[in-house]
């Protein structure tokens, strides 16, 4: 069973935030619990002109940016039947992808409110025994015990904090899985063509986007005391399926 954080009420939302260890995390943070709480709502985001002149937010518009922003974790960590796996900062995934199909049982970890609600509200009804849940809190702090997950998963975010920051989540996930058990999340490649342009877009979506280098990350998996398992290039992001020594 996971340990079960206190969820704040109404008006402690920033609560968690304080957990950081720097004021610049806390910052980051909030930022993007804003943005994603933004999105999920439908609401719109003000940009200046010239950002929305790029070929890359008319694309956004147009619906065909998100498939180069989607990380097919399934294409190289297929949930398996009865498998524990843990999403973290999972949105609504649960509504969108296959998991009753995997019938892998669905831990969820999000730092948007919005998203938590929704899901919460919507998976028990899709599936009540596999849906474990989606726990409000951000990376770096897992409630749950020891040695719990087969798979864990974290895609889709990884650019909004430092490489700082990702060493901790990374020695988090380490705790709560299983020994040989497997960790698959992606990085922003600062090399792919529309790195510098998606990077601008989220900018003034959520704040400062970190252009981290590839070279960087695999220093930070090595050091974390894993090895790479798989990866696979995308549009945007790069993959990773690693485990820990």
């Amino acid at each position: 069973m996971s340990k079960k954080s206190e969820r704040p009420v109404a008006g402690q939302e920033q609560t968690w935030f304080a957990k950081g260890k720097s004021d610049s995390w806390q910052v980051l943070l909030s930022q993007v619990a804003t943005r994603f709480d933004r999105e999920y709502r439908g609401e719109a985001f003000a940009l200046p002109e010239e950002v929305e002149a790029m070929p890359i937010f008319l694309e956004s518009v147009a619906g065909t940016l998100q498939a180069k922003t989607v990380s097919p974790f399934w294409k190289i960590a297929k949930p398996q039947k009865n498998q524990r796996c843990l999403d973290i900062g999972c949105g609504v995934s649960f509504l969108i992808y296959p998991w009753r199909e995997w019938e892998a049982y669905f831990y969820g970890q999000e730092i948007s409110s919005s998203a938590r609600d929704a899901l919460n509200a919507r998976g028990p009804q899709l599936n009540s025994k596999l849906f474990k849940g989606v726990e409000w809190a951000p990376a770096h702090q897992l409630n749950y015990e020891e040695d719990q997950f087969d798979l864990c998963l974290a895609t889709g975010f990884s650019c909004y904090y430092p490489i700082d920051y990702w060493n901790i989540v990374m020695g988090e996930v380490k705790r709560v899985l299983k020994p040989g058990g497997h960790f698959v999340f992606d990085v922003l490649n600062p090399n792919a063509p529309l790195a510098e342009d998606w990077a601008i877009l989220e900018t003034y979506r959520a704040g400062e986007v970190f252009l981290e280098t590839i070279e960087d990350w695999e220093k930070l998996i090595k050091a974390a005391g894993a090895k790479v398992v798989k990866k696979q290039s995308g549009d945007l992001f790069q993959m990773y399926k690693i485990q820990y020594n």
